[in-house]
């Protein structure tokens, strides 16, 4: 696209261009990308970053999309950053994303289609968007708004600031990034190339959202080992891994799963099973916003699987970590500013600002423990990673307000 057409394209416009590739990441895959898709918006938005002005644009061997607009100012002052992945969650079909607009929504079920039906009784924060313009998919895909809803955002907030001159700012780096979904794409952010020690994702979800902590979590596998036989002669000798692998997910509490906590309560979840009677694999996340209460949890399992061992001869049952990641605030709190201008920018569009931490992890809470700050701001999306997912073009709008607000807001501010 020229840069004329890129001027002139609102953010509803643009959000809807890039749902239409598929980005969908692969968990299989121990390839960073992890899906040649994401290759193609990272291409086109690169292109696009050079038609708007930016410099510094590139898009490296691991489909990080980095650029730079420079600073208006006559004095040094803190760069600022903003970042969005590309990538959709996979499970869930994200190719041939067809979007619809519902204009002027007055409450009650939105048909989305295939069978899919939007109702505020199960989506709480739909009630809280009518009168706003919904964009749905046709409801055979997800829509993509975690997270292109934030990088049509971050996109349409460059447009505001090369549009009007006038707004100071200091050096506004953008980053968008591959594989968030999988958890693999950050380990590789090129932090050389990122001239920010202070960022924003786009990357929450409903209007006004300020995310200043996320879990603790511990990934991990368990690996139990049974003895096979054949069932006609399995009398004392067969050990089947899979009643194990049941018993074992038996005994996490009813209140530590996913589907019974909310708010600052952690978790035990069993995310995904394979195996047959000799032997059977489970994934296990592990999370809560207490690093002691979260090491609590890890050693109450680890119980479970030695006296699950003790309790069949025979077996052999361990616990394999496969990383993490550790929840921000504590890190964010040595500068106040990060959050503080945060609620700023949000009230000065007019908003009241809802903080809240989120229950799961974004890139930024390991580029906060990597030296870049980076709490997590709304992107007026709903029900993320379902065939209902949603966002509100109001909200984006605003979203996009908060962007310029806090490029406003850092062009004011000293190197601490």
């Amino acid at each position: 696209m020229s840069a004329e057409m890129l001027l002139s394209e609102g953010v509803a416009a643009r959000f809807m261009r890039y749902v239409q590739v598929d980005t969908t990441s692969a968990e299989d895959s121990a390839e960073v990308p992890s899906t040649p898709g994401q290759w193609e918006l990272a291409r086109m938005l690169a292109d696009e970053l050079k038609q708007l002005g930016l410099i510094d644009v590139q898009v490296d061997e691991h489909c990080f999309v980095i650029g730079r607009l420079p600073s208006n100012m006559d004095r040094p002052t803190p760069a600022v950053g903003f970042v969005a992945h590309m990538d959709t969650v996979p499970g869930i079909p994200g190719r041939g994303v067809v979007p619809r607009v519902h204009h002027n929504y007055q409450g009650g079920d939105i048909s989305v289609g295939h069978g899919v039906v939007l109702s505020p009784k199960t989506s709480v924060n739909l009630a809280r968007a009518v009168g706003c313009d919904i964009i749905t998919s046709d409801g055979s895909t997800l829509l993509g708004a975690d997270d292109k809803a934030g990088v049509a955002e971050i996109m349409q907030a460059l447009v505001e600031l090369i549009r009007d001159p006038d707004i100071r700012r200091p050096d506004v780096w953008v980053a968008f990034t591959p594989d968030e979904e999988t958890g693999r794409g950050v380990e590789r952010f090129p932090y050389d190339k990122f001239g920010a020690k202070l960022a924003y994702t786009l990357d929450g979800g409903v209007l006004a959202e300020l995310s200043e902590e996320t879990f603790n979590a511990l990934n991990g596998v368990v690996t139990i080992e049974g003895v096979s036989a054949h069932t006609g002669t399995a009398r004392g000798k067969m050990v089947n891994a899979l009643h194990l692998a049941a018993q074992l997910i038996s005994w996490i509490p009813a209140s530590s799963r996913p589907e019974t906590t909310l708010g600052r309560e952690g978790f035990i979840h069993p995310n995904e099973i394979q195996g047959n009677v000799e032997k059977v694999s489970i994934k296990i996340l592990i999370r809560d916003f207490d690093s002691q209460m979260l090491e609590t949890r890890k050693a109450a399992f680890m119980k479970m699987l030695e006296l699950l061992e003790a309790s069949h001869p025979g077996s052999k049952v361990r616990f394999t970590p496969r990383g993490g990641y550790r929840n921000m605030k504590e890190r964010l709190d040595t500068d106040p500013r990060a959050t503080g201008l945060a609620i700023k920018a949000i009230q000065l569009a007019g908003l009241t600002p809802v903080v809240e931490p989120i229950r799961g992890g974004t890139d930024g809470a390991r580029m906060t423990y990597e030296g870049v700050l980076t709490p997590n701001l709304f992107t007026g999306a709903g029900d993320v990673h379902s065939r209902g997912e949603w966002a509100c073009v109001q909200w984006m709008d605003d979203a996009v307000k908060v962007v310029v607000n806090l490029v406003r807001l850092w062009a004011e501010q000293e190197h601490a």
